[in-house]
């Protein structure tokens, strides 16, 4: 099976929206700054409810903000 990977927008999308900190959007979403910082190295791929907060956040839909890119089975 080869691996999936998530890609996501986090980053650009912090800086675009006032250059909010990591910390920042941690706590408005409920888990912690090295959560954030997993997720925009992309070695962590977020619950639903993380994902779906995430987008609150930043007035987008999950698939606004993060990417699947593997192959189904």
């Amino acid at each position: 099976m080869a691996k999936a990977e998530i890609s996501n927008q986090i980053r650009r999308l912090r800086f675009e929206h006032g250059e909010m900190t990591q910390a920042e959007l941690a706590k408005r979403v409920g888990c912690t700054r090295q959560t954030i910082v997993l997720l925009e190295q992309g070695r962590y791929a977020p619950s639903l409810a993380l994902a779906f907060r995430i987008a609150l956040v930043f007035d987008l839909t999950v698939d606004g903000i993060f990417r699947y890119e593997g192959e189904l089975q």
